[in-house]
């Protein structure tokens, strides 16, 4: 989604040593967004069919990937017509929640060739184990105007971290081998107008009044020009599952 961060290098370095991406590798990406996974696949010389249903954001991707060799096509992934055992690798980066699972898991086999990987992935804005002072600052302004907010942010963690869940909806499909769950760990650096991009992507915050929702993006600006010194850096974590097809 745009005003987000993209992910971190290791991520695609994982897909380089995992799943065998580079130059020549067919890669299928579910829910392209604007392509911040997209760019650096394509960087390492894949090929690229990417799905993606909003009109908006398939345009703005098709600016940004002029001259590349990618495919795009918009409609939803249940929907989209792809051609079956073409793929090394089908990825959907903090998109596959969006699939419906009883159609979703047993498409990607069918579209992958055998030996071919299945990689999910979604990215934490958070790390409990990690100290995250800019959070604590937060909550604070949130208690004060919002604080139907404190808390709120959890739902993707919540279900990038249901490994049992996860990893039985792809077995499910009996199509794979073990299913691996890899968590990275990187730090988020952002400016003032990075930041105040970012929480206006978020649906809770999306879901408030208006002048509620611009005051709380103007605080959270302020906080990191005046707290931070213009710079805040987060705790972050990217959550991956991958998946080989084996039959």
């Amino acid at each position: 989604m745009l005003g987000r961060p993209g992910y971190p290098d290791h991520l695609f370095e994982l897909l380089v040593d995992r799943c065998g991406l580079g130059p020549g590798s067919e890669v299928l990406e579910v829910g392209a967004g604007a392509g911040q996974a997209s760019i650096p696949i394509l960087s390492r010389g894949a090929q690229m069919t990417l799905v993606e249903p909003g009109r908006a954001l398939a345009d703005r991707l098709a600016q940004r990937t002029v001259g590349m060799d990618v495919k795009i096509v918009v409609d939803t992934f249940e929907r989209a017509d792809l051609p079956n055992g073409d793929f090394d690798i089908v990825a959907a980066a903090s998109a596959f929640h969006w699939v419906d699972p009883g159609v979703g898991y047993r498409k990607c086999a069918s579209l992958l060739r055998p030996g071919g990987w299945l990689a999910l992935w979604w990215n934490v804005f958070g790390d409990d184990d990690r100290p995250d002072p800019f959070h604590e600052a937060l909550v604070s302004i949130l208690e004060e105007k919002a604080p139907q907010l404190v808390g709120e942010g959890g739902a993707a963690a919540a279900y990038a971290f249901d490994t049992r869940a996860r990893i039985d909806e792809i077995a499910y499909t009996n199509s794979f081998g073990a299913v691996e769950q890899r968590i990275l760990r990187w730090d988020g650096r952002h400016g003032p107008e990075e930041v105040r991009r970012m929480f206006a992507t978020f649906s809770p915050w999306l879901a408030l009044p208006d002048a509620v929702r611009e005051e709380l993006l103007d605080d959270v600006a302020s906080l990191v020009r005046d707290r931070f010194s213009g710079v805040v850096v987060r705790p972050y974590q990217t959550v991956v599952y991958l998946a080989r097809r084996v039959r």
